[in-house]
């Protein structure tokens, strides 16, 4: 029985979109209610961005043994078992809490993440082939807005009301880091549920097998391909530096929001922290998503991304008035909206780009090499991020990311250039 595609894209990337929030804000969100310096927390947890900067160096290997299908069940089995270790290293630090214990804490549940990010990356890569070989092109070009719009839900889901939910329990009873044994504890059972859904809905394509080709070969031909496209140079450009002023804000905003004032931030307690990102911003985000899948197919990417490049970079210059204000939460959850929506509007374009320059044989693996260079793009700038506010401070740090993050308006001509966008551009024209 052939099952419609509403069935399992809304699940599969619900499933794929947690796991990187978890392992890239959640972490951090973790580390600064531990009581973890900014320096620390935004150096270490940049190096969890690295399993999805090289992703691309085994992605040929997923599309030379077993399918598509078998590997994302895989890797969700392999997340759930990840978040229940998690879970009990928070256990255990909350019993044994002393000084030594805090390093040995943040050593351990740092590699926790660290092996989480690896099986989230392959649950990436095999997620984003499936998808490719299991819908049509006409499917893939209706699902794209969907697929996004379920990623980015689970995004806001797991740093907005899943954290608010965490916060709640911490005002009823449940003393922390307690609570975060609950977080961790309950998307372990999220990913189990996935695994066994999964296993019974999913088809399963004629065209989900390994390729005919070794393993070495496979891994050769596919960068080959990617790499000697016309204009590689200015792909790698768009995507290193599309979301720079994004990468420098991304781990320093969450600290803002919730270190506290005495610290220069703003004091915002958890449970608002995740209301404010669950509600508002999630309602934000998927508008944004929507719109701007609506007019990237209306009107094309090029005629889009010059005004999406412009809702990315404007809002952020609000965080240097929050930084100079202190508004109160109104306010604040009115210019956090604004910021999402832009950021879902900016978001639909990188990812039709990004599907235009994965093309031919290896899709599965071009695919793969274009989000590590997106990953390695916003790993670099989060890394020193801490450093530059520990200098800085709070609102010249928000200034100098604001002025950096003009770069995208530097870049954003050279995918006018691009000979892979023109042809899916064209393409695209013709299948109206």
């Amino acid at each position: 029985m052939m099952r419609t595609p509403w069935a399992y894209i809304p699940s599969l990337y619900l499933a794929e979109g947690f796991p990187y929030i978890i392992i890239n804000t959640v972490s951090v969100l973790l580390y600064a209610q531990l009581g973890y310096p900014n320096e620390q927390i935004t150096l270490w947890t940049g190096w969890l961005y690295l399993p999805w900067v090289i992703k691309m160096l085994w992605s040929p290997l997923v599309d030379a043994n077993s399918t598509k299908r078998r590997w994302l069940i895989g890797a969700q089995i392999a997340m759930s078992a990840v978040l229940l270790v998690i879970a009990g290293l928070v256990c255990w630090q909350a019993i044994a809490a002393a000084p030594t214990n805090q390093w040995s804490f943040f050593t351990l549940s740092l590699l926790g993440f660290l092996i989480g990010a690896f099986v989230s990356a392959t649950l990436d890569i095999a997620t984003d082939g499936y998808y490719l070989l299991a819908l049509t092109p006409k499917q893939q070009g209706y699902f794209v807005g969907i697929r996004t719009i379920f990623y980015r839900v689970a995004m806001i889901l797991g740093s907005g009301l899943l954290v608010s939910a965490a916060g709640y329990l911490t005002t009823h009873g449940v003393p922390a880091p307690y609570h975060w044994v609950v977080f961790f504890g309950a998307l372990a059972l999220f990913f189990i549920g996935c695994a066994i859904y999964h296993a019974a809905v999913l088809p399963k394509p004629a065209e989900d097998k390994p390729s005919q080709t070794t393993q070495v070969t496979a891994w050769k031909e596919a960068f080959a391909g990617y790499f000697s496209q016309e204009n590689i140079l200015y792909i790698l450009l768009f995507i290193l530096l599309y979301r720079f002023g994004e990468a420098l804000l991304e781990k320093i905003v969450p600290l803002f929001l919730l270190k506290p004032i005495s610290e220069g931030a703003l004091g915002v307690s958890m449970q608002d922290y995740g209301l404010i990102k669950g509600t508002l911003g999630l309602g934000a985000i998927i508008a944004g998503n929507l719109l701007g899948g609506w007019l990237l197919g209306k009107f094309g990417f090029k005629k889009c991304i010059w005004p999406f490049a412009v809702a990315l970079v404007l809002p952020n210059i609000f965080y240097v008035y929050l930084a100079n204000v202190r508004p109160g939460l109104t306010t604040l959850a009115t210019l956090i909206t604004l910021e999402n929506f832009g950021y879902g509007l900016a978001m639909m374009a990188l990812t039709v780009f990004i599907m235009y320059v994965s093309q031919g044989k290896y899709k599965t693996s071009h695919y793969a090499i274009s989000t590590g260079i997106m990953a390695l793009g916003m790993m670099v700038p989060s890394m020193l991020s801490g450093k530059m506010q520990q200098v800085l401070g709070y609102e010249n740090f928000f200034w100098v990311a604001f002025v950096i993050s003009l770069v995208t308006f530097a870049i954003v001509p050279l995918s006018f250039r691009i000979k892979a966008i023109d042809i899916a551009e064209n393409s695209r024209k013709d299948t109206k």
